[in-house]
């Protein structure tokens, strides 16, 4: 048997036949057609126009047919019509890329989905040009409202085009009248991190604060205090420290710690505790026989896999998500200070032990 090469044609025929066949959108006049009535009636129809004159054995059949032919109406044409559409925009400065504060995007888009909407997410880096951008085409999709995320708790200044659309702060707050955010409790979350030291019987408590400004600065050592207060315990302000918040900072403060004579510290984020763990291991103390350690944050790369585990504050990043959608879509009551604040909830490890009491 003699075979025959097929020529150029031949090939691209048998190509294509071996190629999935696409399909295509169906159409309004494929609704219409097949249900036997106008593309007029069938938009009325898909549009759920409920007041149109249209008898109901005839909505029955466009509804047939859309279902039998499986279309799908156009979203940015409803969008044209309705000036909203189902997606919330959110705009970071960096979320997307810092793993834990990557729960912020987490939990705005679970809550977005359970209300029907879609989230539309932009990383800015702290671009300007690339935030003026990304603001604009979520205004140009018409997007229900954009949450505005920074990745860590701080003042911002609201960009100018973000005035055009309905929006709350997440994670960032204004002093501008009228704006609406969401934020930790710093505060609640200092107090919850000195009552763990507390509770087992602790009383000369030292606090690592961070030497850069900062909202958590500031709250997060009126928690301390409060907390001290609230246990009839005076304030020292000879055990409270300030170093840079990150390992370094943390191992950089080990020796004016143990001048201080305290049983326990409690440090300004866990990558500072991280960096303490290691100085004190220098100078043959334990975690916890020879002192308690409590961080905050809750990064779960660093807390829950040090030796021993740290027992720490958590940051709330994906409840800061959800709530700040809830926010947007009038789900949450607004405070009269218009910054909700978030519960910082405590996470307790091994890294305390009781303490008898002096």
């Amino acid at each position: 048997m003699v075979s025959k090469e097929k020529g150029p044609g031949e090939q691209a025929t048998a190509a294509r036949s071996l190629r999935p066949e696409r399909s295509h959108p169906v159409t309004l006049r494929d609704v219409a057609e097949a249900a036997g009535v106008s593309t007029a009636t069938v938009s009325l129809v898909v549009n759920k126009k409920k007041d149109a004159r249209i008898a109901e054995e005839t909505r029955q059949r466009v509804k047939d047919a859309i279902r039998a032919l499986g279309y799908r109406p156009n979203a940015m044409a409803k969008t044209l019509v309705s000036g909203t559409s189902r997606f919330i925009g959110l705009v970071a400065d960096g979320v997307a890329t810092t793993p834990f504060a990557g729960q912020i995007i987490h939990g705005a888009q679970d809550e977005a989905w359970k209300h029907g909407y879609a989230l539309l997410i932009a990383n800015t880096e702290g671009n300007g040009e690339l935030e003026q951008d990304a603001i604009t085409m979520m205004l140009e999709y018409k997007v229900r409202g954009i949450l505005y995320s920074t990745w860590f708790h701080r003042q911002t200044d609201i960009p100018a085009s973000l005035r055009e659309a309905d929006f709350v702060l997440v994670n960032c707050f204004s002093p501008e009248p009228g704006t609406r955010a969401v934020v930790p409790d710093e505060v609640q979350g200092g107090r919850s991190a000195t009552d763990i030291l507390l509770r087992h019987g602790h009383r000369r408590i030292a606090f690592i604060n961070a030497t850069i400004p900062a909202p958590a600065k500031d709250g997060r050592l009126q928690g301390y205090r409060e907390a001290l207060e609230g246990a009839g315990v005076p304030f020292d302000p000879e055990l409270v420290m300030e170093a840079y918040p990150d390992q370094e900072g943390g191992y950089g403060a080990t020796a004016g710690l143990l001048k201080r004579d305290a049983t326990a510290v409690y440090c300004y984020n866990d990558r500072m505790a991280m960096g303490l763990y290691d100085g004190l291991r220098d100078q043959g103390l334990s975690i916890p026989d020879d002192i308690a350690v409590v961080g905050f944050d809750n990064q779960e790369v660093i807390a829950a896999h040090l030796r021993p585990p740290l027992s720490t504050v958590a940051l709330p990043h994906y409840e800061l998500g959800a709530a700040g959608v809830r926010m947007l879509l009038g789900l949450d009551e607004v405070p009269d200070g218009l910054a909700a604040k978030i519960h910082c909830p405590a996470v307790e490890r091994t890294s305390v032990r009781a303490h008898a009491r002096s």
